[in-house]
């Protein structure tokens, strides 16, 4: 479980590189930072759908060889990336990394759930989950610090890590499929995915549900990158100089997403609630997303004042700002509020990730991972893409920082149809849990017939 939570953080690490070296890299290979960010842009579309034929490849396959393929070519890819001495190298280099990271996600999750067992899928997945969260804010830290000077370094030292990450992924258990399934236990499963099978997935009403409600909740996830512009706005209508006011923006929006890691109570209550009804992950989600709505409203308008040194060194602001946490009143208002709100819309991954183990069989898992993710990313690249037409739109009857709140405040309307989505998940769920599960134990039963009798 340990390879398996480093190699779900390297992989986000890897895609969290570049956006802090858009300027070192755009500068160095001659192109302006927008073409630097098309190449994440086209990253994150081309992972999404290499993920379909890497978790198809995984659930008709032996998995360990498939991530193990997916992880070297990410890892190709990156060292690549460092090396690139033109644009159109970078981009093919990007390209490349993309198409492996598609497989270490969607794969990995099909044999973390084969890990654990259901009384503790949630709490299991909140990890896996968090360790992607994680991933992502390391590799910006590890861009901007290790790139500061040379933006080629950061690329190159992931790289390596991810050797040594998939080295130490070929020393551990195959993990069989099916291995954690109480209607298995004793049993060789050896079912796999077949071409026609989609019908079948699509069938599982609940499936429908878990994959089309990332697309709304994404929207609104995907707002949230614009945490950083509305307090930089809200610390330059205070007075303060623009690059004290990025630095304010920064460690707020940082500081916020602390209540990410929360999620693991999310994961324990749905644990909980799931003992005493098949409804329990998809009504902990719904209630978790639709709480969640007027939280984020309070936080966006929220007024709050802020006291740092302007003009002073990155550590002295920080500092300033870590005091006003506890002296000021509206700051350590705002921050509650953040971080309550978060923890809210958390409860929603590990539960998603645990309900389409719940419902699936192991040969599934992998592919309807992979179909909810590609719904995830396009949710995600619409929702950065729209609300900052809708700033624009905005500020002419709102003036900065106004037209943000009130942007980002309407985005989040995004979680109310899905947490409509989860409720009727959990509508559907007893049902296709109990398909599942009667599927396994006839499989199981079929399996015991033709074994052959011990020998005396």
């Amino acid at each position: 479980m340990i390879v398996f939570v480093v190699l779900a953080s390297l992989d986000n690490v890897a895609i969290g590189l570049v956006p802090p070296l858009y300027g070192s890299i755009g500068r160095d290979l001659g192109v302006g930072e927008g073409r630097i960010a098309l190449a994440t842009t086209v990253m994150f579309l081309i992972s999404a759908v290499a993920a379909i034929g890497w978790a198809y490849a995984g659930d008709r396959t032996d998995r360990k060889p498939v991530l193990i393929a997916g992880t070297l070519i990410w890892v190709l890819g990156t060292a690549w990336s460092g090396l690139a001495g033109s644009y159109p190298s970078f981009l093919l280099s990007q390209v490349l990394a993309a198409i492996g990271l598609g497989g270490v996600a969607s794969v990995s999750f099909a044999v973390v759930s084969d890990l654990i067992s259901p009384r503790r899928r949630g709490l299991v997945m909140s990890f896996w989950g968090l360790s992607q969260g994680v991933g992502t804010l390391a590799g910006t830290l590890v861009g901007g610090l290790l790139g500061s000077s040379d933006w080629r370094r950061p690329f190159l030292i992931v790289a390596v890590a991810g050797v040594v990450a998939t080295v130490a992924y070929v020393l551990t258990y195959n993990v069989p499929r099916g291995d954690s399934q109480p209607e298995l236990e004793g049993v060789e499963y050896d079912e796999r995915i077949h071409r026609d099978d989609l019908p079948r997935i699509l069938a599982r009403r609940t499936n429908i549900w878990l994959i089309l409600q990332g697309f709304t909740a994404q929207i609104a996830f995907g707002s949230l990158v614009w945490l950083p512009v509305l307090f930089r706005a809200r610390a330059e209508d205070q007075g303060y100089s623009a690059a004290t006011a990025v630095i304010v923006g920064s460690v707020f929006a940082t500081l916020f997403q602390l209540g990410g890691a929360l999620s693991i109570l999310g994961g324990l209550v749905g644990d909980r609630l799931q003992r005493r009804t098949p409804r329990g992950r998809a009504l902990v989600a719904a209630v978790g997303v639709l709480a969640a709505v007027p939280f984020y409203v309070v936080l966006f308008f929220v007024p709050f004042r802020i006291d740092v040194p302007d003009g002073g060194s990155t550590g002295a602001v920080i500092r300033a700002i870590l005091r006003n946490v506890w002296t000021e009143p509206t700051v350590g208002l705002s921050l509650a509020t953040a971080i309550f709100a978060l923890a809210l819309t958390s409860a929603n991954s590990p539960n998603w990730f645990a309900l389409i183990a719940d419902v699936n069989p192991p040969e599934h898992r992998g592919t309807v991972y992979s179909l909810g993710n590609l719904v995830n990313g396009f949710g995600r690249a619409g929702g950065n893409a729209f609300i900052a037409v809708a700033f624009r739109g905005l500020s002419g009857a709102f003036p900065p920082p106004l037209n943000y709140a009130v942007g980002l405040a309407a985005f989040q309307l995004f979680f109310i149809p899905t947490g409509v989505m989860y409720w009727l998940a959990g509508r559907t769920v007893a049902r296709d849990m109990a398909d599942t599960h009667a599927a396994l134990a006839t499989y199981s039963a079929k399996a015991d017939e033709v074994r052959p009798a011990p020998t005396p």
